[in-house]
């Protein structure tokens, strides 16, 4: 693998420990059980951007922001239903998310409604960032030609996504504690990496 050039894109991205190489190796032993959890991932990512603009009606602009990425994001988790049935595999059951799950144990309780909105978009920009960094493995080293192609796709739509949230983020808390606490983030997820099981039926 190209290592040098996955340190870059972890470092652009601003997490601070890439996937370990392995990761790709065992995610293509069983392609229904990566393409289910990858579409269960585009299906909560949808319904959370759905629960901010719920929650938050009166951030008009990200309310405005936020719509068409529940658009595009249910649109992807129909992309990666429509590549399952093509290779005639199944939609398995949805796992526990142990990676976000995590981050949510993470936020920070209390705080004003405001705290408590950029704590929901830093954990969103997180998971971007990660889903980013490994959809950009799957479209480099995965043994299938049209996989690389599929997940090249994805990978520029997190990319986007994550910046999204980040300058959200950014607009609706004050910059320098945003600045701060996405440092901790960062920190976090690094240890949390380290410590969860290495698994290749998971997209984190």
């Amino acid at each position: 693998m190209e290592i040098n050039n996955d340190l870059a894109t972890v470092q652009m991205l601003g997490l601070k420990l890439p996937t370990d190489p392995r990761w790709v190796n065992l995610a293509e032993m069983d392609l229904v059980d990566i393409l289910t959890d990858h579409a269960y991932c585009e299906q909560k990512a949808a319904t959370s951007c759905i629960s901010l603009i719920q929650s938050y009606p009166e951030k008009i602009e990200m309310v405005k922001a936020l719509a068409p990425i529940v658009t595009e994001e249910w649109g992807h988790f129909r992309l990666v239903l429509a590549e399952l049935e093509k290779r005639n595999l199944p939609l398995g059951r949805q796992r526990k998310d142990e990676y976000v799950n995590a981050l949510l144990g993470f936020q920070k309780k209390g705080g004003s409604r405001e705290d408590r909105l950029v704590e929901r978009l830093l954990i969103c920009a997180l998971i971007e960032a990660r889903s980013c960094e490994r959809f950009r493995l799957l479209s480099l080293y995965i043994n299938d030609d049209h996989l690389k192609e599929f997940y090249h796709k994805f990978m520029v739509a997190e990319a986007g996504h994550y910046v999204l949230f980040i300058e959200l983020a950014k607009k609706y808390g004050e910059e320098d504690q945003v600045k701060a606490r996405w440092k901790e983030y960062l920190a976090f997820e690094a240890d949390l990496m380290k410590d969860l099981e290495l698994r290749g039926d998971r997209m984190h």
